[in-house]
């Protein structure tokens, strides 16, 4: 049976990504200062505007505006003709301390969950990241994207980007790329035939190489401008691109949002450690794909459920396989900060080109594997 999925990526001067970015980028520097920082930012940025507002409780200092500042200049706006620069927009801030009724839910020693909540974590083997093909391509790139236009490879590409990627797969297993949509902010003068070769050949080709063919089809810039970007193109908000972050519209998503939060908020934390563990299921060989959903209550350390998926691909049984995640794995809360090492300042590098599938990341490794697939007598 032949199916089609598809997934998206955007590249880091999107405008929800900037949000994202400037979001994390305070949440690292006020971990640095204070571990327990207890930190919930949403940024919004538009022509000309940025306001960051949240709450935050910490012995840290951050200068927000400084820090606005600077993500949006690495991302690259920093010429005024692009209609947006760090130089010249405004940053608005509202900050203000947690509410105390949420805080007593996290301050104990246990530490309980800082809200209720569900999330999912996946893995699959189909690609060497444990991830879904198509939106491992998408970010990739997005990434390459990026590159070409940091390394002056393509002098026209402006910061502002989008992805998409059909993969077509037959009998669970992926084949070939069908279908590549390639959108990029561009220098005005810059003729659309041009734009379309070279993403094709700078872009597209070296990243799926074999896996696109002569029927593959190819949008790049569908809408034949793309000028305006970023913030003034489209108002960005922290949050925004969960799909996105996670798994690329394969698998389930709990809905919760992962930037601007400290690990004390298990939508964001909860989900690494899912990735963590169904990434070792599968590289421990018990299952070829895997889901796991587990949920939380406010202030409550520990799961009140956890459910597994393994899409008809376990080589155990599913009671087996959830006896052995729950025997190794500590889902706490406190437990999976001390598991992850989340008191740590690593949240800015998740912020663009997503939060799973790139080893750089506590919650992917795979040490618990060998040990799974022993305690599983495979």
């Amino acid at each position: 049976m032949k199916r089609l999925i598809t997934s998206e990526s955007v590249t880091e001067g999107h405008p929800d990504k900037i949000c994202d970015q400037i979001s994390d980028a305070i949440l690292d520097e006020l971990i640095k200062q204070d571990p327990y920082s207890r930190v919930a930012v949403e940024t919004l940025a538009t022509r000309g505007l940025i306001i960051v507002a949240g709450e935050v409780t910490t012995k840290g200092y951050v200068d927000v505006q400084r820090m606005a500042r600077d993500v949006v200049k690495n991302v690259g706006y920093s010429n005024p003709k692009y209609g947006f620069d760090f130089d010249s927009c405004a940053v608005l801030v509202a900050l203000h301390e947690q509410s105390p009724d949420i805080a007593r839910g996290v301050v104990k020693e246990d530490l309980g969950a800082g809200d209720q909540g569900l999330v999912y974590g996946y893995a699959t083997n189909e690609t060497k990241e444990l991830m879904p093909l198509p939106i491992t391509l998408a970010h990739k790139l997005t990434m390459r994207l990026a590159k070409v236009r940091k390394e002056k490879i393509l002098l026209w590409v402006r910061p502002d980007g989008k992805s998409q990627v059909t993969v077509e797969y037959e009998d669970g297993q992926p084949k070939r790329v069908d279908t590549v949509v390639v959108s990029t902010q561009h220098d005005p003068n810059i003729k659309n035939k041009t734009i379309k070769d070279k993403i094709i050949e700078k872009v597209i080709r070296p990243v799926c190489g074999d896996l696109v063919d002569k029927k593959t089809k190819y949008f790049i810039n569908p809408t034949g401008r793309f000028v305006i970007g970023g913030p003034p193109g489209d108002t960005g908000l922290t949050g925004r691109k969960i799909i996105v972050d996670a798994y690329g519209g394969v698998g389930s998503h709990g809905g919760g949002a992962f930037s601007g939060k400290d690990p004390s908020k298990v939508d964001r934390s909860a989900s690494y450690m899912a990735r963590y563990i169904a990434k070792n299921v599968v590289a421990a060989g018990l299952s070829d794909k895997f889901e796991i959903q587990i949920a939380y209550a406010i202030g409550v350390s520990k799961p009140v459920s956890v459910m597994i998926d393994t899409k008809g691909t376990n080589k155990i049984s599913e009671e087996k396989i959830l006896d052995l995640v729950k025997n190794n794995f500590d889902m706490s809360p406190i437990g999976i900060i001390k598991t992850l090492n989340l008191r740590n300042p690593v949240y800015k590098k998740t912020s663009a080109y997503g939060h799973f599938g790139r080893n750089i990341f506590s919650w992917e490794k795979t040490d618990v594997a060998k040990k799974l697939k022993k305690d599983a007598g495979l």
